[in-house]
């Protein structure tokens, strides 16, 4: 019997056991005898999820028969623990050599070594584990895994047919509490909505997993390829996507997948093995879920959203299904709740009562929180695994801003809500009335206030929000959504957008600032231990100059003319900054020797946000224009403390007098030297930590849009030479933090903090 053919085999026995008589138990029985018979194992258990996470075996052969529903594991105890943990396979040679190696001696399992196990997975959540184990050293192939991990969905569809255990005894069919709970998570998208509970709807259940004809199935396939591609490409053609730019980069990065001949390469393999079309599209789904649960790379992670969407649309289409879910037709104000979403199936819903979105995974830099900022509809991610305490239909509210989400509110929390929504109303208006005033103090210092950007989209926000220009535009997203290095032409005709969109107002251009934490994927990068501090930015791209010169030719392009301001990221010593500007200089030569027109004016600069470069400041700001402070990364390496861990990410607080002593040196430094400085980080969008910013001499701030009419609100609030007098003695104090007397000071002053 050929290798491939085997597989096929099993599956067909496995299909004909369980639509065969007998209770659930004995034809689960029958099961793992022909598993261990196929794969020439001396043992085959299954075990399941009980609803108290505890794993029961619940049959075996090879082991001990009377430890059947009487021993097991909890989750996370031993192998097949860890495999129910974290969901990902495992295979080794010598299973009692692995640090969570735990002997039943009931089951009589001392001489077998060798163990492959994988997850059994229902919806998305692992509800057992299949184990085969040899008495020999016994390295199982990558085909042997494969094979196993297809098995594990038929044994999913046994559980799932609640024979075996009630569903109510699942994980997933516990009982749904009726008073008032809160959901915590991470700010995606800002806002603040009500409305009744969805659950994105999960993918169709597959029945059919066996291939009667396999030539069929691939043909079946095929087909829902090529219809799922013109669903895509009318969604691109749709007016709300054409006019819209970011939307376009998205899309295009989104639709390389429906392409991606890997993908289908491995759907067709599975087919092969011996599944219809729909189970094989599951297959290779549940494959990549397992490799994502290994990998570091959090762009990887973030497109497994994408691929999690393209696979459920195509399992639709090959089933005879819209590509569209059912509940994308919503009929009332809804809160979309799912595991993941990927940016096409958040515009299937109806803009109109698509009023929030809950996830329990995602990231702020992922495609659909982008789509989400860009259409203003709140979402909230990485709220964890309470959703199983919550129904479809339950009322729920959504405050993006402190990441909470209030399920089935009290009437004191409605209340709240709309105290709240009228707030954000009042203050927005007095936000709009204030945006085309001058930014100054009672005392007439000016300050300028700037907008931080990304994307094409943020640009009418110059005008919504009054801001005096873009302090800091992050040319690195660009890059993040491509699969190969973007053409000159399309980085030139993204600058040229912008400084168009800014007109008079200065735009400073960081360059990018990729690799280490934000992989891209035309760029080899091997796995760091600390990628906030790894080979990224300037230190990628000095490495890399090619890919700098190539940046820089296409931003002195696009600037014909104009004022050209460009900024490196993450310099750690003046040589660095010194290195990148004489590539500067090179280029502006290149252009002149081509007799190009250039830019008006160039200036570069530089961002503070490595400590080492405070103790050459003097030096720096002789060769700088102007000079920036990140502060988002210079607090972590400030407090070496990593602002993702949430341990330590509260640990150390923004307003403790060493980051305002520290500040303040740079700030008197830059005043010194004549050179402008700018607060580009998160900490100067708030108006508490703006406040203290402003009292150690910060003058000019660059923020996300919507702090510009809080921050110039507290600006035109107060008297700057008192606050900074009054400020000053506390700086040298002992404290953890200043920021109770800062909250103290600005109530008792009444600024709007």
């Amino acid at each position: 019997m050929n290798r491939a053919s085997r597989p096929r085999l099993l599956l067909r026995r496995l299909h004909t056991v369980m639509a065969g008589s007998g209770s659930g138990q004995q034809r689960l029985d029958k099961v793992v005898v022909e598993i261990a018979r196929n794969m020439v194992a001396e043992v085959c258990s299954v075990y399941l999820l009980r609803s108290n996470n505890w794993l029961e075996l619940y049959a075996t052969e090879g082991l001990k028969k009377k430890a059947v529903h009487k021993t097991g594991l909890k989750v996370g105890e031993g192998l097949v623990g860890l495999i129910a943990e974290h969901g990902i396979p495992l295979n080794l040679p010598e299973a009692s050599e692995h640090p969570k190696f735990v002997y039943l001696p009931e089951t009589g399992e001392e001489i077998f070594h060798s163990l492959m196990g994988v997850p059994i997975v229902r919806n998305g959540e692992v509800v057992g584990v299949l184990v085969v184990q040899n008495a020999t050293q016994r390295h199982y192939t990558g085909e042997e895994l494969e094979a196993l991990q297809t098995v594990a969905m038929v044994l999913a569809e046994l559980v799932g047919s609640g024979q075996l255990v009630k569903l109510e005894d699942l994980p997933s069919g516990q009982k749904k509490k009726q008073n008032q709970m809160a959901l915590m998570g991470r700010k995606f998208a800002d806002g603040l909505a009500r409305g009744s509970i969805v659950f994105h709807e999960p993918k169709i259940e597959i029945v059919n997993l066996v291939a009667e004809d396999v030539g069929q199935e691939k043909r079946r396939l095929q087909d829902a390829l090529l219809a799922m591609r013109e669903q895509l490409d009318q969604m691109m053609s749709a007016a709300d996507i054409r006019h819209k730019g970011e939307h376009h980069e998205i899309f295009e990065a989104y639709k390389m997948f429906a392409y991606d001949r890997g993908w289908q390469e491995k759907i067709t393999e599975a087919i092969n093995s011996g599944l219809t079309a729909e189970a094989a599209v599951e297959r290779v789904l549940q494959n990549l879920r397992s490799q994502m649960a290994k990998t570091r790379d959090p762009y990887l992670k973030e497109r497994l959203a994408d691929l999690e969407d393209l696979s459920n649309r195509l399992i639709r289409i090959i089933l005879g299904f819209s590509g569209a879910h059912a509940h994308h037709e919503l009929v009332e104000d809804a809160i979309v709740v799912a595991k993941t979403m990927g940016p096409a199936e958040l515009l299937d819903y109806k803009r109109r009562y698509l009023k929030g979105i809950v996830l329990q995974e995602g990231s702020s830099s992922a495609h659909v929180s982008i789509v989400a900022r860009a259409l203003s509809i709140p979402m909230i991610g990485r709220v964890g695994s309470d959703l199983d305490e919550i129904s479809e239909g339950d009322p729920a509210i959504i405050d993006a801003e402190v990441g909470r989400v209030i399920i089935r509110p009290s009437k004191e929390a409605v209340k709240t809500y709309n105290s709240s929504l009228d707030v954000r109303r009042t203050l927005a208006a007095e936000y709009e009335a204030q945006k085309d005033l001058p930014s100054v103090t009672r005392d007439g210092i000016s300050i300028e206030l700037m907008m931080n950007a990304g994307l094409v989209i943020d640009l009418p926000n110059l005008e919504v929000v009054g801001a005096s220009g873009i302090g800091l535009f992050r040319t690195e997203f660009q890059f993040m959504v491509s699969s190969t290095l973007p053409k000159m032409d399309v980085q030139t005709d993204l600058y040229s957008k912008v400084l168009d969109a800014a007109g008079d107002k200065p735009v400073i251009f960081r360059t990018l600032d990729i690799g280490g934490d934000k992989p891209v994927p035309f760029i080899a990068q091997d796995d760091e231990e600390n990628p906030a501090m790894g080979w990224r930015a300037i230190r990628l791209l000095l490495d890399r100059p090619v890919l700098l010169r190539y940046q820089l030719r296409a931003l002195l392009a696009a600037a014909e003319g104009r004022e050209l301001n460009v900024m490196f990221p993450m310099v750690a010593e003046l040589s660095e900054f010194i290195a990148a500007r004489k590539i500067v200089d090179r280029e502006l030569q290149r252009f002149d020797k081509l007799g190009k027109l250039a830019p008006l004016t160039v200036k570069v600069g530089c961002m503070l946000e490595v400590p080492s470069l405070a103790w050459q400041l003097e030096a720096l700001l002789e060769e700088a224009d102007f000079l920036s402070i990140g502060t988002n990364d210079l607090m972590q390496f400030f407090f070496a403390s990593d602002r993702s861990n949430p341990r330590t990410c509260d640990r150390y607080d923004l307003l403790s007098p060493a980051v305002l002593g520290f500040l303040k040196g740079v700030a008197d430094a830059a005043a010194k030297a004549g050179k402008p400085l700018t607060i580009c980080g998160e900490m100067g969008g708030h108006p508490l930590e703006a406040m203290a910013l402003l009292a150690v001499g910060v003058r000019r701030f660059s923020m996300a849009a919507p702090a510009i009419g809080p921050v110039r609100m507290l600006i035109r609030s107060i008297n700057l030479e008192k606050l900074k007098t009054d400020m000053e003695p506390y700086l040298q104090t002992r404290d953890h933090s200043l920021r109770s007397w800062l909250e103290n000071y600005a109530k008792e002053n009444s600024f709007p903090v």
